[in-house]
């Protein structure tokens, strides 16, 4: 399942450069990663979990397929302490 990297970067608030900085990737590997599934095969498995990582830093949740499809959504702030 492909993750939805460009939903959650909107979500954070992040620029394409302000993630790539905090995941330390490449620009065109982000872009290749937000971009359409044929470019999947020129992405490390790597490159994409650093950049989840980061956005998970940011404050994004990730959310499986539960049969809706999956998505993001930002942490609460009052649980990230727990």
């Amino acid at each position: 399942m492909k993750k939805p990297i460009k939903a959650a970067r909107t979500l954070a608030d992040l620029t394409q450069q302000e993630l790539c900085e905090m995941a330390d990737v490449p620009l065109i590997t982000l872009r290749r990663i937000e971009g359409r599934p044929s470019h999947k095969g020129l992405v490390s498995a790597d490159a994409e979990e650093r950049v989840v990582a980061a956005l998970e830093a940011a404050g994004v949740d990730f959310i499986p397929e539960n049969g809706g499809g999956a998505g993001v959504r930002l942490r609460n702030r009052a649980s990230d302490g727990e």
